[in-house]
């Protein structure tokens, strides 16, 4: 190895969240957000068309011991925004200008899985549609996120 060879600072911070080793290169500089962190959310399939992760409720629970609203926000412009980065690609940045969410049902314990699937990839917009379940695939909550795709 190179003696002077620094490795990018957030290689630990995409392991830990389930970043593939195949986008360590392009995200190692970045890393994955230090919300994305705190909120305890982990990816796991990642691309442009479908992204999924899942968030703990513990830990981001609001005062009647639920999932907090916001929590599930946070989990769909998570998905909804790097969904989005793939598209536009490593030279490119997704900026969020639209996001809106349904609460069908609340959840009090264990993990809320999300799934990106996109509605529309172009050339200066992505949406998304996030759709957030509980471990047994019951339906918590609906959200859509658009981003702006802006030259880096």
């Amino acid at each position: 190895m190179n003696a002077n060879f620094t490795p990018p600072p957030f290689l630990a911070e995409l392991a830990a969240a389930g970043v593939p080793d195949e986008y360590h290169a392009w995200l190692g500089d970045l890393g994955v957000g230090a919300l994305v962190v705190k909120m305890g959310i982990v990816f796991g399939e990642m691309g442009a068309e479908r992204m999924t992760a899942t968030m703990p409720v513990e830990g981001n629970t609001q005062l009647a011991g639920l999932l907090h609203g916001g929590a599930h926000l946070v989990l769909a412009e998570t998905l909804g925004s790097f969904a989005a980065a793939f598209h536009a690609g490593p030279h490119r940045r997704p900026v969020g200008i639209e996001i809106g969410a349904t609460h069908h049902r609340g959840i009090a314990s264990g993990l809320v899985t999300g799934t990106a699937t996109a509605l529309h990839l172009g050339r200066t917009l992505a949406t998304h549609e996030v759709v957030m379940t509980d471990a047994g695939g019951r339906l918590l909550s609906t959200a859509r996120i658009t981003n702006m795709i802006l030259d880096a």
